[in-house]
């Protein structure tokens, strides 16, 4: 590779840096872009997309070089990969935080693990079943096999997953890869714009009812949330522990440096599977993911905790989201996600109303009187689009997290990843390489067994009140 490539990738990456900045300014100063809690990635990406060939060809206002926009093209499917490595990276390395009885978590973790995933798996089956719907009435409507996809990759996933789905399915072969990762990405979008809207009149409508529990007279959110930053150096949050003198080396390098060996051999391991098990479909970061799990168990051997700061880790792999989300966004295909514009629709407007049935009535009848509303709509903004959208509306109703809420949403959620390092292999599986029927059968299958769990959790509820 010689430096005039390096140095072209240099300026393709300070290019998009650019939008990014732009973003963050128009956040901050535009009351629609606040009101709506817009990532200045989105905005960012999405000024780059208008400004570009992409909608205006040779004409555009901000003609690109073509290796530019070849190289943002590459760059969500390559920055993916660390950012969803990380997770498994400083797991059991705090020692402030107290272990809790499982005998005494399981009930509602098992509750609210089961009825947030159904909210994730009402999409995948919704999704493929307008899918197959579209298709019986009208065969020449030309949807791709696994269209439908990328109903729960957008919303439940939110950007940074939908940008995830060009990787995969370039992994798989798929010669739709990058209209799949376009449409995943308008309803990522759709959903957290109209997540964050259709929240906040939900909590309107219940605070009117007397169903929060701890909503006051300061369900506002706070100024600094709404323009993304603080002038207020107190209110400034801190970046992590510095765990390494600068002096050997940086902290950030050492958590960098181990998210791209991880990253390394996951293309390494990804490579030779194919030639070992060629029948096997998994995308990189999944390999990536479960290299992470020994590293981490490795560090936690050797007791080198110390080392790892799980801050830290979250700056730099918001930082490759970042890009990855602006970059992905400015070569977003709109004249090919334009034609399947009416299904994108019609998918959106499936989630919302899929979403809601199986999030709102399901905790109003398992945790009544237990804070009921406020998990219902924690559930009802990560599944629509991103954890800071869940927590943004669970901070309305319950400005200083008294409530176990967050807590336990956040055990489920990882009693859920777990399920996940078993179910996830078999979806990709059915999505490399079966049909729209088998993929719906299969996600069905999956929303009957977190059904279960839900159910499961229920009982275990109601017989500890009984006792």
């Amino acid at each position: 590779m010689g430096a005039q490539i390096v140095q072209e990738m240099l300026i393709g990456t300070a290019v998009v840096g650019a939008f990014l900045l732009l973003g963050a300014f128009l956040r901050a100063k535009v009351p629609v872009f606040r009101r709506w809690l817009l990532p200045a990635s989105v905005i960012g990406g999405t000024i780059g997309l208008l400004l570009g060939p992409g909608i205006w060809g040779s004409g555009a206002p901000l003609p690109f070089p073509d290796d530019w926009i070849s190289f943002w093209e590459a760059l969500p499917v390559v920055l993916i990969v660390p950012v969803f490595s990380a997770a498994p990276l400083g797991m059991g390395m705090d020692p402030s935080k107290k272990r809790r009885r499982i005998r005494d978590m399981a009930p509602i973790v098992l509750l609210m693990t089961g009825i947030f995933a159904l909210g994730g798996s009402i999409q995948y089956i919704l999704g493929y079943g307008l899918n197959l719907a579209m298709t019986a009435i009208s065969p020449e409507s030309g949807l791709y096999r696994t269209f439908g996809y990328e109903l729960p990759q957008g919303f439940a996933g939110g950007h940074g997953t939908a940008t995830a789905i060009g990787s995969i399915l370039q992994d798989f072969g798929l010669p739709w890869w990058q209209t799949s990762q376009g449409v995943s990405l308008t309803l990522a979008t759709i959903g957290l714009i109209g997540g964050m809207l259709i929240g906040i009149f939900f909590i309107n409508r219940a605070a009117r009812r007397g169903e929060t529990q701890l909503l006051g007279n300061s369900h506002a959110i706070d100024k600094d949330t709404l323009q993304g930053y603080s002038k207020d150096i107190d209110k400034q949050g801190s970046l992590g522990r510095q765990t390494t003198a600068n002096s050997s080396i940086e902290t950030i390098t050492v958590h960098l440096t181990i998210l791209l060996i991880a990253s390394a051999l996951a293309y390494l391991l990804s490579a030779r599977m194919r030639v070992w098990v060629p029948a096997v479909y998994l995308p990189v970061w999944f390999y990536a993911l479960l290299i992470m799990y020994v590293l981490n168990f490795i560090l936690l051997k050797l007791k080198l905790h110390w080392l790892i700061d799980t801050k830290v880790k979250a700056r730099i792999t918001g930082a490759f989201s970042d890009f990855a989300i602006t970059a992905a966004i400015m070569t977003l295909p709109i004249k090919a996600v334009s034609a399947y514009i009416v299904p994108i629709v019609l998918m959106a407007l499936l989630g919302f109303v899929g979403t809601y049935f199986v999030t709102f009535p399901l905790y109003r009848r398992t945790f009544k009187g237990d804070y009921a509303f406020e998990r219902a709509i924690m559930s009802w903004g990560v599944n629509t689009g991103v954890m800071i959208t869940g927590m943004t509306l669970l901070k309305i109703t319950d400005p200083e997290y008294e409530s176990p809420v967050l807590s336990d949403f956040s055990m489920g959620f990882a009693l859920m990843s777990l399920f996940s390092l078993v179910i996830s292999p078999i979806d990709y599986n059915f999505l490399a390489r079966g049909s729209t029927l088998a993929n719906f059968l299969w996600n069905l299958a999956v929303g009957i067994f977190y059904a279960t769990i839900a159910l499961i959790g229920y009982r275990m509820t109601r017989r500890r009140i009984k006792t």
